[in-house]
Order: C-alpha cells, then structure tokens, then sequence
C-alpha cells in the first residue's frame, strides 16, 4: 500500500492541507495519506503553536469520513525534538507493509539540507514534492526517487488563519466546518 506521510504542526489544518492530499491520492498514486502531527518543527518557533492535542483534533475533524486520509500521533510518542529521519525510520520499523512516500513543500525542500541526517533520508526513502509559490524547483535537478507533483497551487497557510481568527474574520470557506466551528468554540 502507497502510504503518504504528511508531516506538520497543521497548525491549524485547512482545506490546502486536505485539497493536496485529495490530490496525492487521486493524481500521485497514493492509496492514502497520514496526516502525522508533529509536536513541534526544530527549524519553527514554538510560540505559536497551539496545543498538540487539540492540533490532533481539529485534523481528525477535518478528516473525518474520507476513507483516504488519517489522522496520526505517531510523533507524539517518539523524542523531542520531532525530526523526520527518526519518524520515518520507526514508521517503516512499525508497518512494514506500507511503501511510504514523504510530502514536502517546495519551501521544506530548498532548505532540506537543513534537515538532520538529510542526506540518509534521500537514500532511504521516496519524497513527493509539491509546488509552492515563490519556491521554484526543476525537476530534472532532482535525485532519484524525488518527484515533483503536478498538484495545483494552495496558498492558503496556517499563518494566515491563526491571523484572520485574531482579527475576528469570518474565513469559514478556508476550513473544513467541522475545523472551523471547532476552533470558533475553543479559542
């Protein structure tokens, strides 16, 4: 089974997160997509973040009814700080019958070199890319088992909705409304 890791604080999730893993599955050959919540990023502030809990939640939320899509908390149980080699590792440890494909942005991938034992994660695994804006990458450059999605353009960030929940907009369309009513009741 094609099994997409989804890493993130989706911080919270949004319909770009749940639109691109729609994608991954029905144009990437995906057979699904795990949604693994990370408790915090070592290359992000933590300030920001809200609770890994309620993260969980308002994923499950979000993902609720889509036979495709799961909600994990598989980080929760592994070290802090999260890193990717480590997750991956036990992930393919703890379910080898998964072939898992890794799913970063084009942002995640020009400072992948940045990311601890880079290099082993390249080896060892397959990686999806998809596109962002302002973040130009050439799939001919790329090594082998990376490859750049064909996915649309989502640039919805969870930046822009923990903002627009602060001032007060109404930014239901950005949201599942499950996710939405959720967050509207508990923060």
């Amino acid at each position: 089974m094609k099994t997409g890791i989804f890493c993130g604080s989706f911080n919270p999730v949004h319909l770009g997160h749940l639109a691109l893993a729609n994608y991954l599955c029905e144009y990437e050959g995906l057979d699904e997509v795990w949604f693994v919540v990370s408790p915090h990023n070592p290359l992000k502030e933590e300030r920001d973040l809200m609770d890994d809990e309620f993260r969980l939640k308002l994923v499950r939320l979000g993902i609720a009814d889509y036979p495709k899509f799961r909600a994990s908390d598989f980080e929760f149980h592994l070290p802090r700080p999260s890193y990717t080699i480590h997750t991956l590792d036990c992930l393919k440890q703890t379910y080898p019958d998964r072939d898992f494909y890794l799913i970063m942005g084009a942002d995640n991938w020009i400072s992948f070199d940045q990311w601890r034992e880079s290099q082993r994660i390249l080896n060892e695994n397959k990686i999806l890319i998809y596109p962002r804006l302002g973040y130009p990458i050439h799939s001919e450059t790329l090594p082998p088992h990376v490859k750049l999605t064909s996915s649309p353009l989502f640039e919805i960030s969870s930046t822009f909705i923990r903002r627009a929940l602060k001032e007060g907009k109404d930014i239901r369309f950005f949201l599942p409304p499950s996710v939405f009513k959720s967050l509207k009741e508990d923060l």
